[in-house]
């Protein structure tokens, strides 16, 4: 093998880690915030876990972050809990530091 195979090898698997720990966190910011969601909610206990899971499965609906945006809007106007999308965003930027610590850290 050469050097330069050996070093794409290198960079690949380095992407696909990069790839992936970028998903783990990503996911970890959505569970932080169906919790922040589910709790201005008023859920508790296993409701709140099904919540938490329904904002990760919003999340596969398109590409980008407006998907989870718009969900969590929509179940905030539903109970009349005033959030406006720069509040919903604002608290997702927030989270996403939480979550690349938490990550990277593995806390």
């Amino acid at each position: 093998m050469t050097t330069f195979n050996e070093r794409e090898q290198g960079f690949e698997a380095k992407f696909v880690h990069d790839q992936n720990t970028e998903f783990r966190i990503k996911a970890r910011r959505n569970h932080l915030l169906g919790l922040w969601a589910g709790g201005l909610l008023g859920l508790k206990g296993d409701e709140l876990a099904l919540y938490t899971g329904t904002v990760l499965s919003a999340d596969l609906a398109e590409p980008g972050d407006d998907d989870v945006l718009k969900k969590i809007a929509h179940d905030f106007a539903t109970v009349k809990i005033e959030h406006s999308a720069h509040d919903i965003r604002a608290k997702m930027d927030q989270l996403l530091s939480v979550a690349k610590r938490e990550v990277v850290t593995g806390e």
